[in-house]
Formats: C-alpha cells, structure tokens, sequence
C-alpha cells in the first residue's frame, strides 16, 4: 500500500457498534461532535444524529487504494474515520496506521463481533480460532478445521453462511453445529442456529458473524498441522515430494511467521502449500513450469486451506525475476537448467536458506558441487514400505533421494575460505 505523510493533526478512528452513537463512550462522541469530516461507510456513516455537523465522506470501493489520496484531500482538517467494533481487529486501522504510520492515530476501540460473540455464547476469547472471510476466499476456511475446534467465521456478506454451511459438508464436517448471530449488540440482534449438513436458514442480515462448532464424520479426512500430509490429500501427476520426504524438507526449510518461500518446480505445490500451512503470515511463490500442472498446484492449495499461494507458470529461472525477496527456497526440478542454481543463491539475502532435492545422478552431481563450493548440509533420504511377497512381507525401497541444504553467510566468503 501507498504511504502518506503523517497528517499535521491526530487521526481519530472510531469503533462502532451495531447500537450505534447509543453505544459510543462520551470520549467518542465528543471526537465525532468536533470533527470537520468523518469517513467511513454508508451504513455506519447512516447511524451518526444529526447534531454530528461534520462533512459525511463514504469510503470508495476499492477501500484500501483510496486511503492515501482520500487522508491528503483532507489534510489540515480535524478527521474522524469510523470503523466497524475494534479498528485494528481486522478493521480499517490497520490500512490507516501502514499510510501515515501509528503515531498520527488517536484509536478509540469499541467491542468486536468477537468479543460479543464469545460472550453470547459463553465462549473464552482465548480458545476460539477467528478466521475472516471479509475479503478473502471461502476456502480459508478449510485450514481451521479440526474436531472439537471452535471457530469465529467473519462473514463478507448475507450469503457466507450458508457457503460456510456447504464447504463444512463438503469437506466432512457437515455435522458441525453453526450459530449466525446478527447485529450484535444492536437492537435488532439475534441468533440463528443448525447443523451444516442440513442448514435450513435463508440469507439474513449482512453483518453477521458464524460461530462453528467442528465437529466432524468418521470419514473425514484428517490432515495434521505438522507437515508430511498423506500423499492422496493431493491431486497428482506423480509429480509430487512424498509424505516422509516432505516433513523431512519442510524440517530443513523451517518456516517461521511471516516468511516467504519460493517452491521452484512446483510440480503437485505440496512443499509451498505446507509451508503455507505451517502459520497463516507465511507467504509462498510456486513456480512451474507446465500450465496443467500450475492449475493443479492452485486446486491443491484451495483444498488444503491455502488459496493465497501464489502460482507463477513460466520456466526458471526466468519465472523469477520480479518475485518477492525470499527468506527460503527450494528446488524440486529443473536443477541442470542453466544458471537456476545462481539465480536462487543470488536472490537469498544474508540468513536465507536454499535446499535442493534430487533423485538423478546428473543433479546429485551438480548438487555435490555445490555443496564442495559453499558447505551446508548433503544427505540422502531413503524410505522403504512393507509390501506383500508372496505369501510375506518384505521391504520396497523408494528413489533415494539426494538433498543438499545450506544458509547463505553474510560474508562473501565461503566458511571454509573460498570464494562464493
């Protein structure tokens, strides 16, 4: 997003409720009364009296581009903008505080739909999983799904629930039990409850919040949140890293919050998608080559609970100019093409991590190079299954695997003295 300069003046961002000016502290109101204009949306812009002079300015939709130019029409000015319950709960504050930075806010909070949820429903705050839905796709969801979780599901619009309703079946929670609460904390609140599988409620009220109670069939698919995923939770060409192969890699690339990975050879995206998986402020490029394969890594993702990996169809490493700096990289095909290897290694910053996994000698080869060239870790992976012989049992030994990991230094020199 676009910055702006920090206004001369404090913003004040409000919180607002369903019960309206009604509900406001005498702080906020008093904020409101002196303001010369107030932003904020049609609906909420709609609940101030009339006493509240100032000039009335909806926000335009796109919201979020708007905010630069819309603060600098008004600057000079004593601005208020109203946001829906708590402003930096998923709310508007945080737009305002990343273009004029969070010192030119004066933040007034209200309660959340959370807060009012959980205390509906006699819930802990602290035991509840809240996931927005408010701009995001409906498959977001999917990745909070585990029996006996509770789950807050901001709604975009009248229609979420029942979309909520349907993936929950859809993806064997039907028998989880939801609670539509609307208007909270207005005077028209009320509550709607059912199960998923038979949710027999038409589209109410926009503002609403869906509280889930995960409950799930013996059929259900389980899918940990520790990496190595069952193999058959993708679809496939065969092009895919398998399951104990997987948690092996993704323990070698260690993902930590809010880091951004790039999945070169993306094939079946499953390492981009469990580094996905792994904390919701992670990001992941996959990159690959083949188109087919690249629509089938973004069903992938959208299944596992991850739409927002970002697929890049092209060949690298031409596919990578113009990506975001990664923190970590891995390379799961194309190893021999030309200048890949450099190019990766070269868009690491100091700290960052490249592994590179192979079951060819023509790679193992190069991958030795590199590893003579700038250390790391070279190991090989070998996972056997048990398989009938006969009337017994005996070992099938999988494509050994050849992996070789290292952390870029800060100096450009090798550890062990050569150049890098």
């Amino acid at each position: 997003m676009a910055t702006a300069a920090a206004p001369s003046r404090p913003i004040t961002v409000v919180g607002l409720g369903a019960d309206g000016w009604a509900g406001l502290t005498e702080t906020a109101r008093e904020s409101l009364l002196d303001a010369e204009a107030v932003i904020g949306a049609p609906r909420q812009l709609g609940l101030l009296p009339a006493e509240v002079r100032a000039a009335r300015v909806p926000w335009p939709s796109p919201l979020r581009p708007a905010v630069p130019a819309l603060l600098a029409a008004h600057a000079g000015q004593r601005l208020a903008v109203l946001a829906s319950g708590d402003p930096m709960f998923y709310g508007i504050g945080r737009a305002l505080a990343e273009v004029v930075g969070p010192a030119a806010l004066r933040v007034l909070p209200h309660p959340s739909s959370v807060s009012h949820a959980c205390a509906r429903l006699g819930w802990p705050a602290e035991d509840t999983e809240v996931v927005s839905l408010v701009g995001r796709p409906l498959d977001t969801l999917t990745l909070a799904l585990h029996p006996g979780r509770r789950l807050l599901v901001l709604s975009a619009d009248a229609t979420t629930p029942a979309a909520v309703a349907a993936l929950l079946t859809d993806r064997g929670y039907g028998p989880s039990r939801l609670h539509v609460l609307e208007q909270l904390g207005g005077p028209a609140e009320q509550q709607r409850t059912g199960s998923a599988e038979s949710w027999p409620h038409p589209a109410g009220d926009p503002l609403n919040i869906v509280a889930v109670e995960c409950a799930a069939t013996p059929d259900a698919r389980r899918l940990p949140l520790v990496p190595g995923l069952p193999d058959d939770a993708y679809e496939s060409d065969g092009q895919l890293t398998k399951r104990h192969v997987r948690a092996a890699t993704l323990a070698t690339l260690a993902p930590r919050p809010g880091e951004q990975l790039w999945d070169v050879g993306g094939g079946s995206g499953s390492i981009a998608i469990e580094w996905l998986r792994a904390h919701r402020t992670c990001r992941a490029v996959s990159v690959e080559r083949d188109a087919v394969r690249a629509g089938r890594i973004a069903r992938n993702a959208a299944a596992l609970g991850v739409p927002r990996l970002q697929v890049v169809t092209g060949p690298a490493p031409a596919a990578l100019a113009g990506l975001p700096t990664p923190d970590a990289v891995f390379v799961g095909g194309g190893l021999t093409a030309p200048g890949l290897l450099e190019a990766c290694w070269a868009a690491l910053p100091a700290g960052g991590r490249l592994v590179a996994n192979t079951v060819t000698l023509e790679s193992e080869a190069l991958l030795t190079e590199w590893y003579r060239r700038h250390g790391g870790d070279l190991l090989r992976l070998a996972v056997a299954h048990a398989v009938p012989v006969g009337g017994f049992t005996g070992w099938r030994q999988a494509m050994p695997v050849t992996q070789w990991s290292a952390v870029k230094p800060a100096s450009a020199l090798h550890p062990r003295g050569e150049s890098a």
